[in-house]
């Protein structure tokens, strides 16, 4: 797959992303590789890296909102220690078969490992207004729904959906976008 034209531009604006796995794998099936995400996203808030505005993560891949004075760098450092730290988890639990798709999945340049947990790039969209911020919300919000997992979006518990209703999520958020 090529390198998307899409880019990290001006830091003081957030960033509506997506990071998918490889051959769309269902990876996050399993709880302990969600959790790895969301404790990484925990240390890139909590030291102060990234402000994440909303977030769902599914079986294959992922959506998220994100501000950062180095939003390009810490998307790139999150993607390689989710990567190291998943494979690890993978190989700790024993999972053959998947590994084995990983590994079938990544693209011949990557001469430098054996795996490839993420696609190349992360498709990222600058958000410039209240109507596109609510717009990408939205979007995230209901992809659950879309693929016909739950009927309302705070049913999904990988979901900011939850933030913004007042329930618990396994990741804070903040919500103060307006512009």
């Amino acid at each position: 797959m090529s390198r998307s034209r899409y880019k990290f531009h001006e830091a003081e604006y957030p960033y509506y992303f997506t990071c998918t796995i490889v051959g769309w794998l269902p990876v996050f099936t399993r709880p302990e590789c969600a959790r790895i995400v969301f404790d990484s996203w925990k240390f890139l808030q909590d030291n102060g890296r990234m402000t994440f505005f909303a977030y769902v993560v599914l079986e294959n891949h992922l959506h998220g909102i994100a501000a950062s004075s180095e939003i390009s760098k810490q998307m790139g450092r999150f993607k390689s220690f989710t990567a190291r730290k998943i494979i690890d988890e993978l190989e700790a639990r024993g999972e053959r078969g998947l590994l084995q798709q990983l590994s079938r999945e990544k693209v011949n340049h990557k001469i430098d490992r054996d795996f490839q947990l993420w696609q190349e790039g992360s498709h990222p969209q600058q958000i410039t207004t209240t109507a596109m911020m609510d717009q990408k919300i939205e979007y995230i919000h209901n992809n659950p729904i879309a693929r016909g997992y739950v009927a309302e979006p705070i049913h999904w518990l990988y979901s900011s959906a939850r933030n913004y209703a007042g329930l618990s999520a396994p990741l804070e958020i903040a919500t103060d976008w307006l512009y």
